[in-house]
């Protein structure tokens, strides 16, 4: 299956994490949503955002590393890869970018966003007919 996936996170406090060639970003205690896509297999990128111990490739995965930093939710679907974009402008809307991060192959601002609640997200994506 290939699509579209969007990670709700809680980082349980405030955190500073070196993120690749991001540098040091730092994560106030809250929910955040990450946007990404897979264009082969989704259920073992899915799979491996979930594990902690793996070789870090993407920006989120210095995040997910975190031992304050856990994947409350996932909500995916097929899709194609441009929805990832779409989908990260929509919730771009009404959250926090966290610039640059999840985005270095595409002109988005950001597919990381910092939400005041998961409540906007949990309706958009029913919106959007992804599944939880």
């Amino acid at each position: 299956m290939r699509g579209v996936y969007v990670l709700v996170i809680a980082v349980n406090r405030n955190i500073r994490v070196k993120v690749g060639a991001l540098g040091s970003v730092n994560f106030e205690r809250g929910i955040y949503a990450y946007v990404g896509s897979a264009q082969n297999n989704l259920e073992k990128r899915v799979s491996r955002h979930l594990r902690r111990a793996k070789r870090k490739f993407w920006h989120i995965d210095y995040l997910l590393e975190n031992a304050a930093v856990k994947v409350l939710k996932v909500f995916y679907n097929e899709a194609e890869r441009h929805c990832e974009c779409d989908i990260a402008r929509r919730i771009g809307d009404v959250g926090v970018p966290v610039e640059g991060f999840g985005s270095s192959d595409c002109r988005c601002k950001s597919h990381l966003f910092k939400l005041e609640s998961d409540q906007f997200l949990t309706g958009f994506m029913r919106e959007m007919v992804l599944a939880e």
